[in-house]
């Protein structure tokens, strides 16, 4: 019997997984529409390769919709804060945690990356597909 406390639980990592999800949707998103040519131009002036642009547009958008369905939840989650990590540590974390003149700090990347990590070590949550695959699984042996 499940108590409260896990029902609870399972609700707050379906909340953690959609607003991530959606977060990095719109990101994704957003590099395809601004070009990917261009993002491409951006990393390569970071001393990113270019071609990273598109692998991170990918993940981003892909990856915040299994996020949001809980559809690999942890590899996505995964992916995804190696992205956020990369991104911290090449444009933000000069700024400090709260940002300045400068521009934004890494508060908001911190956040998304303990979010990301959560989810990474969460057990497979009861309101996503990954559960829903795993019981068909069970049930077919």
């Amino acid at each position: 019997m499940e108590s409260s406390f896990d029902r609870r639980t399972e609700w707050g990592l379906l909340l953690v997984r959609v607003v991530v999800g959606i977060s990095f949707v719109l990101h994704g998103l957003s590099k395809f529409q601004m070009g990917l040519d261009q993002v491409a131009g951006w990393f390569a002036s970071m001393g990113i390769p270019g071609f990273l642009a598109y692998a991170v547009a990918f993940v981003e958008l892909i990856g915040g919709i299994g996020l949001i369905l809980g559809a690999g939840t942890r590899v996505w989650a995964a992916l995804l804060a190696v992205v956020i990590a990369v991104a911290t540590f090449k444009v933000k974390i000069a700024n400090g945690f709260l940002g300045g003149e400068s521009g934004p700090g890494y508060e908001l990347e911190l956040l998304l990356l303990a979010m990301l990590l959560l989810l990474v070590l969460a057990k497979r949550s009861a309101f996503s597909l990954d559960h829903v695959f795993a019981s068909k699984a069970r049930t077919h042996k």
